[in-house]
């Protein structure tokens, strides 16, 4: 079985905002179309156009309709690899292909080891396993590690795929091992939580509850509409026509 390092000299991960994820997608295609050609390359599609769509994606997005006495509302709930601090997909890895690097948190899969027996999938609850029938392996989040540390990109552009595509800014990237940093902040600020806390995998990544709605409507300053009057001649027939 795979040990774990005893500790990382980072930690980093995703905070994803419930309260402004909208449920487009855009972190979902943009992960896609990166990491088919990069580090777990390629990310196999089964009958794409077809009546029995599959394939491997490490991200995905849920929608669920939640009630309160505050009213309903759509919660969009991003869900990856949490890149936990002590991962059970790794713990029973047999060949050791399954690892946590001791650099910066980050789970990976060596694929030359992976012998495809699904162990991790099973072991993971978050689902966050993937395994691709094309080549026999499992497959996963990786925090985009071929990007993050891509000295040939701009350094605004060293962040996952799925953070630089988000289009209201409700996914956020760090080292959530620094109490100082952006991410652990917004964390602290907005009382950021684990996925499942109770099973004690302690995962890295954090997401930040949607805020408490009020029942207070917006107040309007514009005047009321003054009602229309009909018109007469021509374009008055016309529109007593057309309102029959």
């Amino acid at each position: 079985m795979t040990c774990l390092p005893s500790q990382s000299g980072k930690k980093l991960g995703l905070v994803i905002d419930l309260d402004t994820c909208v449920g487009c997608q855009a972190c979902v295609t943009a992960c896609k179309e990166w990491n088919t050609g990069g580090h777990m390359a390629p990310l196999t599609d089964i009958d794409p156009y077809g009546g029995h769509v599959d394939g491997v994606w490490f991200n995905r997005v849920h929608s669920y309709e939640h009630t309160s006495e505050m009213g309903g509302r759509t919660v969009n709930f991003p869900r990856s690899c949490l890149h936990c601090e002590t991962p059970a997909c790794v713990t029973v890895c047999p060949t050791g292909a399954s690892y946590k690097r001791a650099s910066d948190g980050i789970v990976l899969i060596d694929e030359d080891k992976c012998i495809g027996c699904k162990l991790c999938s099973w072991a993971c609850p978050y689902g966050a396993r993937e395994f691709d029938t094309d080549v026999g392996v499992m497959k996963k989040c990786t925090l985009c590690v071929d990007r993050i540390y891509n000295d040939n990109l701009a350094e605004d552009d060293r962040v996952p795929a799925c953070v630089a595509a988000c289009p209201t800014s409700a996914r956020h990237f760090g080292d959530l091992g620094d109490p100082s940093s952006a991410v652990s902040q917004l964390v602290a600020e907005r009382g950021g939580v684990d996925l499942m806390p109770e099973l004690g995998y302690h995962p890295t990544n954090k997401y930040l509850p949607p805020r408490a709605h009020t029942k207070r409507a917006a107040s309007v300053a514009a005047p009321a509409l003054e009602p229309v009057r009909a018109e007469g001649g021509f374009l008055g027939w016309v529109d007593r026509m057309l309102s029959n």
